[in-house]
């Protein structure tokens, strides 16, 4: 906008300098010239009164004399021959005497071009016939100030050019800097500044912007924290059941199943003790310090594996690990990574009869890692459906948010999710996990080759059973 301005302003004014100053530039020559040949009028008007005297020589010479009001040998008179008398040439001849004779003839007076200039050929009535007074004007004399004038205009002309565009620069920045301002805090609070405002000057337009924004960026503070009080609220609720879990638990002995119930309980109560805590905080987590940190994946799939084995065991399911005895580090962190696997196994356990059997996989490749979670079940009729938000059609006691964890941590990495059919005949949730984000944003050939080849493990892993 600022050069725009810039540019509109020298435009204008270039073509106003122009409309004005060569016009102005031509009066000026013409006004020169008009008054080079009024000089050289008035100096032959001085010798009519001597010619309409006499015409000796003498007296005429004298006058011409007198008439010089600059160099001299600029004026001439020619005397028409009068009884014995023949014609007289008297000071400066330069007129040719064809040019003479038309001035006699046409009776006023006339400009003949000469070299070096031009004569003003004045006719005079004297006794003997006409008298013609030459009155040389050189060209000097008839730009004598045009150069002048023209570099005034010039000058005046330039000084409005560089006037104006400094005064649209100045304009244009006084429209520029709200804006950028106004841009800038648009895009820190979409990186999660939430305490970024805008300084409300500059024209009325923008300061109303300006006005706005900040009012928008109040606003969603406002609704972020009462989202939070919400979050903190419903989960404090949530203690009193599981008080009541925690003592039904506390009073079924010492039997398998009443352990697993009990750590599941205290899980359950250190998850919503998370979720109170995480809600309180008056300042929004850095998602990238966490994703600097990471975990080992390997790790905590051993370890959500150690968890879920226990209840595979009671149905008599067929359980099988591979990928997960080296260490493999994802940057995301612990807590998010343990609650996607446990979102994708107890999808397993909820939508797959008792005795169906599951795999979980890991591959480490060089630019990402992918989790994929196998089953020898049904399979999922609409996998597109199931992967949004609220639609995981899972019947009573299903959200359909399970997948949706998993979809966003994935995507938190430049990662993505995919559903299909698995090695063992049912679902298989395959979960990317990108090493490099910009890279993954990027959309390199490499991501696609690391996803033909694991389609190519899948297939030869069909044909192999």
């Amino acid at each position: 906008m600022r050069w725009a301005l810039v540019k509109v302003a020298l435009a204008v004014t270039t073509m106003v300098v122009v409309a004005f100053a060569v016009p102005l530039g031509l009066v000026v020559k013409e006004l020169a010239r008009d008054r080079a040949y009024s000089n050289a009028e008035r100096q032959a008007a001085t010798i009519g009164p001597v010619l309409a005297i006499t015409t000796d020589r003498t007296q005429l010479e004298r006058a011409v004399a007198s008439a010089e009001t600059g160099p001299g040998g600029r004026i001439g008179v020619h005397v028409p021959a009068s009884g014995r008398n023949g014609p007289a040439e008297i000071g400066a001849r330069r007129a040719a005497e064809a040019d003479v004779a038309a001035a006699v003839k046409l009776g006023r007076a006339s400009i003949s071009p000469v070299r070096g200039g031009s004569a003003l050929l004045q006719p005079t009535a004297v006794a003997s016939g006409i008298a013609v007074v030459e009155v040389f004007v050189p060209d000097a004399a008839l730009t004598n100030g045009v150069t002048t004038a023209w570099v005034v205009l010039a000058g005046v002309g330039l000084a409005l050019v560089i006037g104006s565009v400094a005064v649209a620069d100045r304009l244009g920045t006084r429209m520029v800097r709200p804006a950028q301002r106004l841009a800038g805090a648009a895009h820190d609070l979409g990186r999660g500044k939430l305490g970024v405002r805008v300084q409300e000057d500059g024209p009325k337009e923008l300061r109303l912007a300006a006005s706005a924004f900040n009012s928008m960026a109040d606003q969603v503070v406002q609704l972020l924290a009462n989202e939070r009080e919400l979050a903190a609220d419903l989960s404090h609720r949530l203690r009193t059941p599981l008080t009541v879990l925690r003592l039904n638990a506390a009073s079924l002995g010492d039997a398998p199943a009443a352990e697993q119930t009990r750590a599941a309980v205290a899980q359950l109560e250190r998850e919503v003790d998370q979720i109170i805590r995480t809600a309180r905080e008056q300042k929004a987590q850095n998602p990238q310090t966490a994703a600097a940190a990471g975990c080992d994946a390997a790790e905590v799939i051993r370890e959500r594996m150690g968890f879920w084995s226990a209840l595979a065991e009671d149905e008599g399911r067929t359980v099988r690990i591979a990928g997960a005895d080296r260490p493999v580090r994802v940057p995301v962190a612990r807590p998010e990574l343990a609650a996607a696997l446990d979102a994708m196994l107890g999808n397993v356990f909820r939508h797959t009869p008792e005795g169906t059997a599951f795999a979980v996989d890991v591959h480490n490749a060089d630019e990402a890692v992918i989790v994929l979670v196998s089953d020898a079940g049904p399979g999922i009729a609409d996998p597109d459906a199931a992967l949004r938000r609220g639609h995981g059609g899972g019947g009573e006691g299903s959200t359909g948010l399970g997948l949706d964890i998993v979809r966003r941590l994935a995507e938190s990495t430049g990662g993505d999710v995919r559903l299909g059919r698995s090695v063992l005949g049912g679902t298989e949730v395959r979960v990317w996990l990108a090493l490099d984000d910009r890279r993954a944003r990027q959309g390199g050939r490499r991501g696609h080759r690391l996803r033909r080849t694991l389609g190519r493990r899948r297939r030869a892993a069909r044909t192999g059973s």
